[in-house]
């Protein structure tokens, strides 16, 4: 997909060039089915990423998102299904629950294909983090709504049971032959730094060791800044493909660690945040220990008003705050890994963030005060 021309009717999100229609007719024949139509060709764009969608105004009016998942070669998708299964899960909630989604108008199981009411203007909510509006009153609510799904009752309902594929712990002793052919020299460079570090390695087993010991509940299991979208004054939650039972703490640390990933950001590259300091490359040793120790500062209070919106809506496990911890530095890896797609070497943002990770989970217990992630009230850590 290319990137598609900036008009004033556009949402703030960012915009590319969808795929054909013509070589996409199951997109037609779902909206045909739910009686909006069509899509009109004109203003139709799409979102970035993996899979193909589509959004813009149909020919009854309404304005609408479609987008595909990964289908199996006999034609399932565990991907669509996980998706399904939160929707008809989150049916139980009331209109003004803290968990909000944009609303499912239905499915062509057979293309894996979803449609839903698409939110025109709403901004992405890595693009309001970079833009400096993702403020603690936004976090607050990120926080309400994600213990608001860890609190979905899921009794006789099919929600996946199955194990988190990350950090695939097979990935710690080698890479597999097909899985090294997709990654970019960078990204092998960051593999080997989790590879080669032995006290890593034997963190990230014990941590995925607490997590089967762990108190399981509904969980996103993908929460990064771009699956919330901010909507006149409301913040959503999207993309269940991961949807499944699992630790609750995968949720909270991928949120903290989001922040500490902006945080290392924002140390060498400017950003919206007021504070942030200008572009950084060529700092030495010392300019990056004062850069890093103020972004943090101006982030901690960030990871505070989430855990206190969590605390508002549930109760947590007392073990939870410290498996979150080591959950957040299991994610700036998996970060780093992430946005090193596209590169021939590391920078120094991703050796940054992946010292930064390698101390979290090396010690969660020692950076829970750090982060206040605070005990509740008449409980014990």
């Amino acid at each position: 997909m290319t990137t598609a021309t900036s008009t004033e009717q556009q949402p703030a999100l960012l915009r590319y060039q969808p795929t054909e229609l013509d070589s996409a007719p199951e997109v037609t024949e779902l909206l045909q089915q739910l009686g909006l139509g069509s899509f009109v060709p004109d203003g139709l764009t799409a979102f970035g990423g993996r899979n193909d969608n589509w959004a813009g105004t149909t020919t009854s009016g309404d304005q609408v998102f479609v987008k595909t998942v990964v289908r199996a070669p006999d034609g399932s998708s565990r991907e669509l299904d996980r998706t399904l299964a939160y929707e008809d899960l989150v049916g139980q909630l009331p209109a003004d629950s803290p968990l909000r989604s944009p609303a499912h108008l239905g499915t062509h199981r057979a293309a894996a294909l979803s449609a839903y009411r698409l939110l025109s203007g709403a901004r992405s909510g890595s693009e309001v983090a970079l833009d400096g509006d993702f403020d603690e009153s936004l976090c607050r609510a990120a926080g309400r709504a994600v213990a608001t799904l860890h609190g979905l009752d899921t009794s006789g309902t099919d929600v996946d049971s199955g194990e988190a594929p990350l950090p695939p712990l097979g990935w710690l002793v080698a890479f597999p032959w097909s899985a090294l052919q997709e990654r970019s020299m960078a990204q092998i460079a960051a593999w080997k730094l989790v590879q080669d570090d032995a006290e890593v390695v034997s963190a990230l087993h014990l941590l995925r060791d607490r997590e089967k010991a762990a108190p399981l509940t509904p969980a996103h299991c993908d929460l990064r800044f771009d699956q919330f979208i901010h909507h006149e004054g409301t913040l959503y939650l999207c993309d269940w493909e991961e949807f499944r039972i699992a630790d609750p703490a995968r949720d909270v640390g991928a949120f903290i660690g989001e922040w500490l990933f902006q945080a290392t950001y924002s140390v060498f590259a400017p950003t919206g945040d007021p504070g942030a300091p200008a572009l950084g490359f060529g700092l030495t040793h010392e300019e990056i220990v004062e850069r890093g120790a103020a972004s943090l500062r101006r982030h901690v209070p960030r990871i505070a008003a989430f855990w206190q919106g969590y605390l508002e809506c549930r109760v947590p496990d007392s073990g939870l705050a410290e498996r979150a911890v080591g959950f957040a530095g299991w994610h700036m890896y998996d970060r780093l890994i992430a946005t090193a797609q596209a590169h021939a070497i590391l920078n120094p943002v991703a050796r940054a963030a992946a010292g930064i990770g390698r101390v979290l989970l090396l010690n969660p217990s020692g950076a829970v005060s750090t982060l206040r992630l605070e005990a509740p009230s008449g409980s014990s850590r």
